[in-house]
Parts: structure tokens; C-alpha cells; sequence
């Protein structure tokens, strides 16, 4: 089933600015905080040696400069979460859609490598492997999309068959070709399959249930047309 939503049901889904569990996405490890620590801690040095060579002519500008960038650890979150969102945001078009789980499995994918050197004093790589969920859904038209996330533990309960669910995007107003694709749920086990948590979940899952009624809320204007059948293709990844 893929039914067209409206532009605005689109933007509420996916919001512009970063959601609670966006902002801790990007807020990541301990590490991940002080990297962003050391960019605010350089940026107010830089800024403080400008001021002594300007004088007190940009006192005013490089002091609300100063606060902006001593804050980045707090606000670059928001920031980068915002990004990602605009990204998905520029599709014209979106549907929601369902159809059941086709194929899982679990793959042990390289993420990195680090140099490092033993006793001899020889350089060794060292590969840093992270096992991975490979899911796979589609429908009767004969449209399929692969997601692979990091494997969790509750991602055991999933199998074949299952109803799954997700918002497709699409430069063309019948969603005939669709580009790109959110995060999965599974209603049946209240299980979301993502990386990154791209929706809305509370306004998504209403419009889940909603539908299932045939609210004519979430149907397109009459200028917006039904959706045809989709091609087969492999979407880029949110």
C-alpha cells in the first residue's frame, strides 16, 4: 500500500529542526562531546586573540561571536540533526507506505581501521568490524528497499512476513520513482529498524492508525495524483 501524503502531514513527520531523540543521536559517545569541547575552546582562543589585534572597534561583534562559539558542544546537535532533516525535506513528494518484511540476515560490515605499532616497532592496521542487520521489505508492485543497521538485541523478534512501514520520498507527484527512504517499523512487534530516528514517531504512528480508517486528513489536494506502481530501484540511504 503506498498512499501520497500531503506536504504538510510530510513536514510534521520530518521536522526541520532536531527532535530530542535526533539531538542525542548527534550527541553521540563521550568522545564525540570532546571533540566538539576542543572546536568551542579553539574558536573563543581565535576570537580573543582577534579582539587584541582589532581593538574594542569590534568588542560588541566579538563578544556575542564568542558566547555563539563557546556553545558550539551544546547547540552543534541541533545543528547537525537539522541538516540531515533539510535533506529530507527537499523531496516534493512523499507517501507512506506498506508492504512485509522479505529477507533478514546479519552481516559483519568494516567501519574503520586503526595504525597502530607493536613491540617490533612494525605498523599493524587494525580493523574495527560491527555486525550489522540487513532488512530487506516490498510489496505486491514489485518495489523492494534494503536498510542495514547496527544489530540490536530486539531485532531478533523480526521475521519474514511481517507488516513494515516507512515514508517513501519522490521528485514526482505520483511516487512513481521513489528516491529515498526513512526508518522501518514494525507494528507488530512496536519494533523501529533505523539509525538515525528520522520521523516524528508519534505523529507517524497516528498517521498509521489513521489510515487504516481511510482519513481523507492525509490524502493529497485533487492537484496531487494517485500513486502508480513503483519501480524496482535502490534508494539512497536517509
Amino acid at each position: 500500500m503506498l498512499v501520497p501524503l500531503t506536504r504538510q502531514k510530510f513536514e510534521q513527520i520530518i521536522p526541520l529542526i532536531a527532535t530530542g531523540p535526533q539531538y542525542a543521536y548527534y550527541w553521540g559517545k563521550f568522545a564525540d562531546f570532546l571533540k566538539r569541547l576542543m572546536i568551542s575552546v579553539v574558536a573563543v582562543t581565535v576570537l580573543f586573540f582577534t579582539y587584541k589585534i582589532v581593538g574594542e572597534g569590534f568588542g560588541g561583534l566579538i563578544f556575542f561571536l564568542g558566547i555563539f562559539a563557546g556553545l558550539y558542544w551544546l547547540w552543534g546537535p541541533i545543528y547537525w540533526a537539522s541538516i540531515r532533516n533539510a535533506g529530507s525535506r527537499r523531496y516534493l513528494y512523499a507517501g507512506f507506505w506498506r508492504g512485509r518484511v522479505l529477507d533478514i540476515f546479519v552481516s559483519e560490515e568494516l567501519i574503520g581501521e586503526e595504525q597502530t605499532v607493536n613491540k617490533r616497532g612494525q605498523l599493524v592496521i587494525i580493523e574495527n568490524r560491527e555486525r550489522r542487520l540487513n532488512l530487506e521489505v516490498g510489496d505486491d508492485s514489485g518495489f523492494s528497499t534494503a536498510l542495514q543497521v547496527p544489530l540490536r538485541r530486539l531485532h531478533k523478534s523480526i521475521r519474514r512476513g511481517q507488516i513494515a512501514e516507512m515514508v517513501v520520498m519522490s521528485n514526482r507527484p505520483d511516487l512513481s520513482s521513489i528516491v529515498k527512504v526513512s526508518d522501518i517499523y514494525i507494528p507488530d512487534l512496536n519494533l523501529w529498524v533505523s539509525d538515525y530516528p528520522y520521523m516524528r514517531r508519534d505523529v507517524f504512528s497516528l498517521v498509521s492508525r489513521k489510515l487504516e480508517n481511510t482519513d481523507d486528513e492525509y490524502y493529497p489536494s485533487k492537484q496531487e495524483r494517485k500513486p502508480k506502481r513503483r519501480k524496482r530501484q535502490q534508494t539512497d540511504r536517509l
